[in-house]
């Protein structure tokens, strides 16, 4: 390895030479180092920009849907007698509430056990199948029916569950009906008595219409504990009626099968706890969208901080912010202060931002006047409402706006349908066979929106009326349909059955196999698949789901989305939107945040120029260690020509010293 030590024969420093001839090579690298951190600098400034205007957006969403500003305060005068809830859609007022019954679950308790754990029975495997419906007629009396009559409510499934050897004991059967939702509870209670342990069956469900008939096939000794039919025979005695509560509203009488009633008041919800009279009373409550404006303004206040921080300059300390005179954050400045200055134009009672108290100070902020907000509220909540959120609504009563977006653009979209949705049905060819015989004619295989289930029916001789209902309410207890959220009804005319898919749209359909296939619904019944909406919103072809019609992207009205829940085909009035500053600030703030918007591309351009500067970068410094060996191979090379001649000096003055002393 060669050993170098430049200047040691002509005492040049060439060390420091070099290292002072490449300071003067590095100042563009220097330039190009000191540019790469102001561009840093900026890309941070953007990140805190995009983060205030997140924060400024969320508080914008809070104001944009109408409910906010509908909220509803609920009080009782006796909240021992009732307590409950005001939704956005309940009207302001007092209502009196006279309790004469709370509703109640059917309890039937079987014949008393000797111990819970023996085996009932042989072990065979026995169906029990439980029933819901309403018993009437008839009299009542040491917890027996006597001259009753039970009407199976066909929109409440029956359930079935399997006993054998493995669970035929008092406690296996009250754990295998529990373990089957089949919206019965079971549990054993011990009476004290010789045989004490007796098993209880109480409905899930409050009222009339969660009566319980009970059908056991298979071992008899199940079936002699257990088998329950109003009509017929009772194994188990009833303790408790199936009722329904009894009120009157403002003198109004009503009916719930629950104690939980919702409907008899639009938008407010009782939940009835004991027989009494209670006044309740419905008011406007403002606190929330008190709260909303108040975070609205805040947020807005800490934008416009952040913009100005970022955009700063101190001519005297002659220092300036990463982002001082950027085109960027004057837009975003100038088109937000444009926005929350505006006026609605017509159409809205309120007009301004100023007429709830909300103002611009000096220095481009905020500042909000509480109390004006508040007598606004108080006095003209729907147009507080309309000032700032978004608004939709249909001449049509059976066109529903289900929902918009900040990319809804206000303005009137005619609405035009061509179809309307359907449901898949399949109906039958002969009327239907009203005897089922346990493994003859009880087994489906119904196939429902694609979805397959195996369903048992209930053997027994029905009315064409009675057998729709114990068909719907099979089918729909079947747990893989009760999963995915699917239905059926079931109907007659004339005793020829038609089963109906509960869903809309080209999803919808129904198909029926089984040995009960042919009884119920003949040869070849006829099925037919459902169909989705479709149809124009401002003239422009939408998207149809079910009964859903959605604008097209793109359109005036994107994001505008319309239930059809019926009427007929042809021109169906108009869709007449609003947006209020909510709704216009929501949409102005997007297009700075989206992708393309305009934060996006001065990140994106910022990158770019940072990636460039590396590639200069890069190159720069590959010449530097260039131009650096150069200098040094020069500069030894000059070492050692100055080190020779040194020498060769040394040798001449020797050599004429020497001639001198001759």
């Amino acid at each position: 390895m060669a050993i170098s030590a430049p200047g040691i024969g002509s005492n040049l420093d060439v060390n420091s030479i070099v290292t002072q001839l490449m300071a003067i090579e590095r100042a563009p690298l220097d330039r190009i180092d000191r540019q790469e951190i102001s561009f840093q600098a900026q890309l941070s400034a953007y990140g805190n920009v995009r983060s205030a205007l997140s924060s400024f957006q969320s508080a914008i969403d809070a104001l944009s849907t109408g409910s906010r500003f509908r909220t509803r305060s609920f009080s009782s005068s006796d909240t021992t007698v009732a307590s409950g809830s005001a939704s956005s859609t309940a009207q302001l007022g007092s209502y009196t509430l006279n309790v004469t019954q709370i509703a109640q679950a059917q309890s039937l308790v079987a014949a008393g056990q000797a111990s819970s754990t023996a085996a009932i029975g042989t072990g065979a495997s026995t169906e029990i199948r439980i029933e819901f419906g309403t018993i009437a007629g008839g009299t009542f009396a040491n917890g027996v029916y006597s001259g009753a009559t039970f009407t199976q409510d066909a929109t409440v499934p029956s359930g079935t569950v399997t006993i054998d050897a493995t669970n035929n004991s008092l406690a296996g059967i009250r754990d295998a009906i529990n373990d089957a939702n089949l919206g019965v509870r079971a549990s054993i209670v011990n009476d004290g008595g010789s045989s004490p342990n007796r098993l209880v069956l109480q409905s899930v469900a409050t009222g009339e219409s969660r009566s319980m008939k009970i059908s056991v096939t298979g071992d008899s000794a199940i079936s002699s504990l257990l088998s329950y039919d109003p009509e017929t025979t009772q194994n188990l005695t009833q303790t408790a009626a199936a009722q329904n509560a009894e009120f009157t509203v403002n003198g109004l009488a009503v009916e719930s099968a629950s104690n939980s009633v919702t409907g008899a008041v639009e938008g407010v919800s009782f939940t009835l706890l004991k027989s009494g009279t209670s006044t309740v009373n419905v008011s406007r409550s403002t606190t929330e969208v008190q709260k909303a404006v108040q975070d609205f303004v805040k947020a807005y206040n800490d934008l416009n901080s952040m913009l100005t921080t970022v955009s700063a300059a101190d001519p005297a300390a002659r220092t300036q912010a990463p982002l001082n005179g950027d085109a960027a954050v004057r837009t975003i400045q100038t088109q937000l202060r444009s926005v929350l200055g505006s006026s609605l134009g017509s159409g809205f009672n309120l007009k301004t931002l100023s007429e709830v108290g909300i103002s611009f100070q000096r220095d481009g902020s905020l500042a909000l006047d509480s109390s004006k907000l508040s007598a606004a509220l108080n006095n003209n909540a729907d147009d507080v409402e309309a000032l700032f959120a978004s608004s939709a609504r249909s001449a049509d009563s059976l066109v529903k706006v289900t929902g918009q977006t900040s990319r809804t653009l206000a303005g009137t979209y005619a609405l035009s349908v061509t179809t309307l949705a359907t449901q898949g049905t399949l109906v039958g060819t002969a009327a239907a066979n009203t005897t089922i015989t346990a493994g003859v004619n009880d087994a489906l295989s119904v196939v429902l929106n694609d979805v397959t289930a195996s369903v048992r029916l209930s053997a027994g001789t029905y009315t064409a009326a009675s057998l729709a209902a114990m068909v719907q309410a099979s089918i729909n207890g079947a747990s893989v349909f009760s999963a995915s959220g699917f239905k059926v009804s079931v109907t007659e005319s004339a005793g020829v059955l038609t089963v109906t898919s509960g869903r809309y749209g080209a999803d919808s359909s129904v198909a029926i196999g089984g040995n009960g296939a042919l009884g119920l619904l003949g040869a070849s019944p006829v099925a037919t698949d459902g169909v989705d909406v479709a149809g124009s919103i401002g003239g422009i072809e939408a998207t149809g789901s079910g009964q859903i019609l959605t604008a097209a992207d793109g359109s005036s009205a994107e994001g505008l989305r319309l239930e059809i829940s019926g009427g007929t085909t042809g021109a169906r009035g108009d869709i007449t939107v609003g947006n209020g500053f909510a709704a216009r600030l929501s949409a102005l703030v997007e297009q700075f945040l989206e992708s393309g918007g305009t934060l996006a591309s001065r990140t994106s351009g910022i990158n770019r120029s940072i990636k460039d500067l590396d590639g200069q970068r890069e190159s720069m410094i590959r010449r530097l260690t260039d131009t650096e060996q150069r200098f040094r191979d020069q500069y030894t090379r000059l070492d050692t020509l100055l080190s020779s001649m040194r020498a060769t000096s040394t040798f001449l003055t020797q050599q004429l010293a020497a001639i001198n002393r001759t």
